[in-house]
């Protein structure tokens, strides 16, 4: 792999994102089989891990739905191809104007505000609308990625479900959905199964509901001997669950999730180049053709990235700390051992599918990256890098 990766770096350029599609084919399998005892399943890719189109059309012929956040995502979406009533968009803090926008595309919407869902329901009582809750379970690796804590700006608070369906009742508006997010990176599937039971609770207090839409955040593996959601382990034992509440509910719905990190994350790599190795007294610095403009994840989330030095993968391993070219402190890792680097050596960050290359910028006017596609064994080149022209494109001059 490590020479089909040089190949990618040589003829196309570094720094460069390249993913596998063989692998997310085979995350996404994992997660179908693992809740194969129920009998409607939905998963709804989240866009925003990895929103290049190429990518979403993909996941459209493994016949995946997408969950959305931003009118921007529902219309890529539609571009790749799906059906509206395949996308699912659950935006946080937008306008109601945005919110009826995309009503209006057909797209199934999900409310997370008692304001914003009342004024919605006073106007639209008859489109289908779901709604997020807030179960106050603190989950995930990061507190930016914890999204279902009591502090959370995300959601309706379970303290608010009465007011809520006095709302409802109110407005006679259409429900036929619940949905939860509890965060990223849950490791403890006990945590999970235990904030499912709190929608359960809630979903019993709405008649015509149609789905149950469980969110995601199953951890993935980022480094040798890190431990992953037991996604076996959590079909076996929710879709059990989910089944027992159906019989009671008295109605077949629809189990839906909404991965991202863990259908993406393990596909994809970022190849930089390294400009110089700079010896201090006391360090000594592996700097790079990129930094936080490409890949911000360590630095926002201390998120750890594997680093692995594939232009000479059998050298005698030293202690480097791996940082960028920004003007700022840009540092992907600190005192890493890995095998002897050189300039001119290429760098192999993996897991980043996820959240890396859809929060890149221009940053110190950097250009962003290209991305690459391996799809049956071949390089297809999704994006190109971006040129001097790309960053004058949106830019307006006036006379001074």
């Amino acid at each position: 792999m490590s020479k089909k990766l040089l190949n990618i770096a040589s003829e196309f350029g570094s720094p460069v994102y390249v993913y596998d599609s063989e692998t997310i084919i085979n995350q996404y399998n994992r997660l179908t089989k693992a809740f194969s005892n129920v009998k409607n399943l939905k998963v709804n890719y989240a866009v925003k891990a990895l929103s290049n189109i190429s990518i979403l059309r993909l996941f459209k012929s493994l016949g995946s739905g997408l969950d959305t956040v931003s009118i921007q995502e529902v219309q890529l979406g539609l571009k790749a191809g799906f059906k509206p009533e395949h996308i699912i968009y659950t935006p946080n803090g937008v306008s109601l104007e945005e919110i009826e926008n995309v009503a209006k595309l057909g797209v199934q919407i999900n409310i997370d505000n008692l304001s914003i869902l009342e004024q919605f329901g006073t106007k639209h009582p008859n489109i289908p609308v779901c709604i997020r809750i807030n179960p106050h379970v603190m989950a995930g690796g990061n507190t930016n990625i914890s999204v279902g804590h009591i502090d959370s700006k995300f959601g309706i608070s379970i303290h608010q479900i009465p007011l809520l369906l006095r709302i409802v009742e109110n407005t006679k508006m259409n429900i036929n959905g619940i949905h939860m997010h509890t965060g990223s990176d849950i490791l403890d599937i006990d945590v999970f199964l235990y904030a499912s039971e709190i929608l359960f609770e809630t979903a019993k207090q709405f008649k015509n509901l149609e789905f149950i839409d469980f969110g995601s955040g199953f951890k993935v593996p980022y480094k040798e001997g890190d431990i992953e959601t037991n996604i076996e382990e959590l079909g076996k034992k929710l879709s059990k669950r989910f089944n027992e509440f159906c019989k009671s509910y008295g109605k077949e719905l629809t189990l839906a999730f909404e991965p991202g990190k863990f259908l993406v994350s393990q596909s994809g790599v970022f190849l930089a180049k390294v400009n110089v190795v700079k010896q201090t007294t006391s360090t000594v610095f592996a700097q790079i053709d990129s930094g936080f403009n490409h890949l911000i994840r360590p630095m926002l989330y201390g998120s750890q990235h594997e680093i692995i030095n594939i232009t000479n993968p059998g050298g005698r391993e030293r202690f480097y700390s791996v940082v960028g070219y920004i003007c700022e402190t840009d540092t992907f890792a600190n005192n890493r051992r890995i095998n002897e680097i050189k300039e001119g050596d290429i760098l192999c960050f993996k897991n980043a599918g996820a959240y890396c290359f859809t929060m890149a910028s221009n940053y110190n006017s950097r250009y962003r990256p290209a991305e690459v596609l391996i799809h049956n064994g071949k390089p297809h080149l999704i994006r190109k890098r971006e040129t001097f022209e790309d960053i004058l494109q949106n830019q307006v001059e006036i006379s001074i």
